[in-house]
């Protein structure tokens, strides 16, 4: 690793952490992902599956891979190096993000989930903090630590243990193994409720009161509109009391006609019923007032990244006040 000049560590991923470095050859600016592994066991599966999926992945929307390197008993990813995430962008932006840029970041996403879908990868832990961006404001997709190759006539089951709490699709809270990549667009209508809201759609604690917050919202299932939701592995553990769902209006009150349309169509019970990546893209969501927002005029991440690191400077300060 003598090949790079360490800048400061830039974040955590799923599996190992993320530094900033300078290529003292080329003077670019890339991220390294560290993963440590036991030198005396293979190298991990999630570590396996996201080198994979990053070099079958080349897409203008996903993170790029530009190099592995071996230290020790541990592998370095060498990436592009993005200054912030869309978490970032939410948490530090100095006026509210409209919903133009809003429908330019999720068209970006989708663009990303589209072509990863294409390539038979699902990312399955789509999520703000996931979902960087370049300086010049292009959203990419990263932390593929446990994405899955898949086939539509495999009979494979997959872990249900994946996906961040907040964006998890109810057939992962039930214990399902046999999922889609539909799991994805659950995560997509997750995070654009939540940019549209302004604050996540089901924030819950435990898995038991996660699906209690989506059950709260969209009604108790039944087999009529999620066929095969009572033959699920976890669908006897807990019961809850009988609700009806709520209008969207409701829940998002600051949702135009559009937004909560394709929101509510991807956020649906039956995996079935969503649109695909391409669907989405193709929604009246992004073709009625206001459009999509051009890069020009999305916000600017030096404003984020100066706002970013006063907040931690003042952090900082205040750690030491307390030592």
């Amino acid at each position: 690793m003598d090949d790079f000049k360490p800048l400061g560590r830039a974040g955590e991923g799923a599996h190992g952490f993320v530094f900033k470095a300078m290529d003292k050859k080329t003077h670019k600016i890339v991220a390294l992902k560290k993963i440590s592994f036991n030198p005396n066991h293979p190298m991990p599966k999630n570590t396996m599956r996201e080198i994979c999926a990053l070099r079958v992945l080349k897409s203008p929307n996903i993170v790029e891979l530009v190099d592995i390197r071996g230290v020790e008993n541990s592998v370095v990813l060498v990436m592009e190096y993005l200054p912030c995430s869309l978490s970032d962008v939410i948490r530090y932006v100095e006026k509210p993000i409209t919903l133009a840029q809003t429908k330019t970041y999720i068209q970006m996403c989708l663009s990303g989930v589209s072509y990863m879908h294409n390539n038979h990868i699902m990312h399955r832990d789509l999520k703000p903090s996931n979902l960087l961006i370049s300086h010049s404001g292009i959203l990419k997709i990263a932390d593929f630590g446990l994405a899955r190759i898949y086939k539509k006539t495999d009979l494979r089951t997959y872990s249900h243990q994946v996906a961040t709490r907040w964006y998890r699709a109810p057939e992962l809270l039930y214990g399902s193994r046999t999922y889609t990549p539909k799991v994805d667009i659950w995560s997509v209508g997750c995070i654009l409720g939540e940019m549209i809201h302004r604050k996540p759609l089901f924030p819950g604690e435990t898995d038991i009161e996660q699906l209690a917050i989506v059950l709260g919202t969209l009604g108790t299932p039944d087999e009529i509109i999620w066929p095969g939701v009572t033959s699920l592995p976890d669908y006897n553990k807990i019961s809850f009391s009988h609700t009806s769902p709520k209008s969207w209006k409701t829940v998002i009150p600051d949702g135009d006609k559009q937004s909560l349309n394709i929101i509510a169509t991807m956020l649906q019970y039956n995996e079935a019923e969503r649109p695909s990546a391409e669907e989405a893209l193709n929604h009246d969501f992004f073709f009625v007032a206001p459009v999509p927002a051009s890069l020009q005029e999305m916000p600017i991440i030096n404003d984020i990244k100066t706002k970013m690191n006063r907040k931690l400077a003042t952090f900082d300060s205040n750690l030491d006040d307390l030592l």
